[in-house]
């Protein structure tokens, strides 16, 4: 198969790649998705090629992406995707949480919006500060 990208389009997607393999294999130890890895070191590889040679480094035959690569806000996007999903998860359960403690079913999804909206407009203005766990 071959594909034709621009510059800029291969270079989005090395950050595509990079930041899936990361959600698929960061948490995994030695359980790794090894295609993923595979994939990523190829089109890695790729870079010298196309004038990107500052993105990649080559470590015991093997090409990662370089520590300017990892250090220039890619992981910024990550933790700004981080940060959306532990609200939206985090509203949702607390919402589903009061509508159980109040024997309201879960089936209402408009009450349901209804809390997580509201507990949006509570993490926006204050974040996780007013978030307690009691005993």
């Amino acid at each position: 198969m071959n594909v034709e990208l621009t510059e800029k389009e291969f270079r989005r997607l090395l950050d595509m790649v990079y930041i899936g393999n990361w959600v698929l294999n960061s948490c995994r130890d030695d359980d790794r998705f090894e295609d993923y890895d595979l994939l990523e070191e190829k089109l890695f590889s790729l870079c010298p090629e196309h004038g990107m040679r500052t993105l990649v480094q080559r470590w015991r035959g093997h090409s990662y992406p370089s520590r300017a690569f990892e250090e220039g806000g890619i992981h910024e996007a990550i933790a700004d995707y981080e940060d959306a999903v532990f609200y939206d998860i985090l509203a949702e359960e607390l919402a589903r949480r009061d509508m159980d403690a109040e024997l309201l079913p879960q089936s209402d999804t408009e009450e349901l919006a209804r809390r997580i909206d509201e507990y949006y407009e509570e993490f926006e203005k204050n974040g996780i500060d007013n978030v307690k766990v009691e005993p």
